[in-house]
């Protein structure tokens, strides 16, 4: 089946496919990592969202609360980060696909 444009819809799904791949693999490989309460803690995140590592300067072991806020930030940030380059590999990848009257 041909779109307007002359492109074949079974093309583009493999096109579509093979940049869905390309990208599964990117994110796997993504490692991203965010601060909180300027350095005290540090997080690390690959692109499932799983936290690889937690680093906490020992001097802010004295207070739990505070110290327990600043973990739950550093992780959200990091979230939150992953979430924006998702995004942006998602609006690049659309936009290499060549799709008549669409992009």
């Amino acid at each position: 089946m041909k779109l307007p444009g002359g492109m074949n819809i079974q093309q583009m799904m493999k096109q579509a496919q093979r940049m869905q791949e390309e990208m599964a693999r990117e994110m796997e490989a993504l490692r991203v990592d965010a601060t909180a309460g300027g350095g005290i803690v540090r997080v690390e995140m690959n692109g499932a969202k799983e936290v690889l590592s937690i680093k906490i300067d020992p001097e802010a072991a004295g207070d739990v609360e505070m110290l327990q806020d600043l973990i739950l930030a550093a992780i959200n940030e990091c979230g939150r980060k992953i979430d924006e380059t998702l995004q942006n590999k998602i609006g690049g990848a659309l936009g290499g696909l060549k799709i008549p009257g669409l992009m």
